[in-house]
């Protein structure tokens, strides 16, 4: 299986990872409406909580982008590398949320979305 595709998962499970930190250790959490609870939310659980959400809406276009590139025939080891980048940078992404470094934070994911756009493009160079 291509590394690409591997990172596929894992950006798809990252909103899953937030979600969990935004819940995790709280003893009032409400399972019988989640959303409610976690609207009312701040500080870390808040900021886990909307990068959960920018997390699924990152993940379609990066996914699309992954499976464009390898329909294109873009050599793998480029395809792997960027995939793997974009992961990373997520990764930092959610670390920068939680931490509330906003600055950094929207750099960073602005070089991740820079990533999606290299993917779609790689056949080029």
């Amino acid at each position: 299986m291509p590394l690409a595709i591997v990172c596929i998962l894992l950006a798809g499970l990252l909103p899953i990872v937030s979600t969990g930190i935004a819940k995790a250790g709280f003893k009032g959490y409400d399972n019988r409406n989640p959303r409610d609870w976690l609207a009312r939310q701040t500080g870390f659980r808040a900021r886990a909580n909307a990068a959960q959400a920018n997390a699924w809406e990152a993940f379609p276009f990066f996914a699309a982008a992954v499976l464009s590139a390898q329909w294109m025939a873009v050599p793998q080891a480029r395809i792997d590398g960027l995939a793997v980048a974009f992961v990373v940078l997520r990764v930092i992404y959610l670390g920068l949320y939680l931490a509330d470094r906003a600055n950094l934070r929207s750099l960073i994911w602005m070089v991740g979305w820079g990533v999606c756009i290299a993917l779609y493009l790689a056949k080029l160079w």
